[in-house]
């Protein structure tokens, strides 16, 4: 009597299904990221050519971040909450031409440097990094 063996189980893995998933799944996060807006800073960062309608009459106030993370403005050693009505009224002087420069020591810590930052998109004031 001639018995029949069991077919075996094949071990093979098919990919072309599962890079059908995989392609299906970037396109889906490429779609999906663009659509993510960023929530920047207006941050403008001087460079070779200034537009030529902006004539400032003063120069505008110079926020300095020392290492230690203690706040200057045109020298002069400020509180964070004094720096803020300082800005405030920088905003109602210039309106939108409002601008600040801001000036931290390369040891400052990003903390304090995001903080006046901060300051300024609140305000809607330009702010040139030097």
């Amino acid at each position: 009597m001639g018995l029949r063996k069991k077919s075996k189980v094949s071990a093979e893995f098919s990919m072309s299904s599962l890079t059908d998933i995989i392609f299906l799944l970037l396109i889906f996060f490429m779609l999906t990221s663009s659509m993510v807006v960023p929530n920047a800073l207006n941050l403008k960062i001087p460079g070779k050519t200034t537009p030529a309608s902006i004539k400032v009459n003063t120069p505008p106030p110079v926020v300095g971040i020392r290492a230690d993370g203690t706040l200057t403005l045109n020298g002069t050693r400020i509180s964070k909450k004094n720096l803020v009505k300082a800005v405030r009224q920088e905003q109602r002087k210039n309106r939108s031409k409002a601008t600040i420069i801001i000036q931290p020591n390369p040891k400052a810590s990003n903390e304090h440097v995001v903080y006046v930052m901060d300051l300024a998109y609140r305000f809607k004031i330009q702010a040139v990094m030097k």
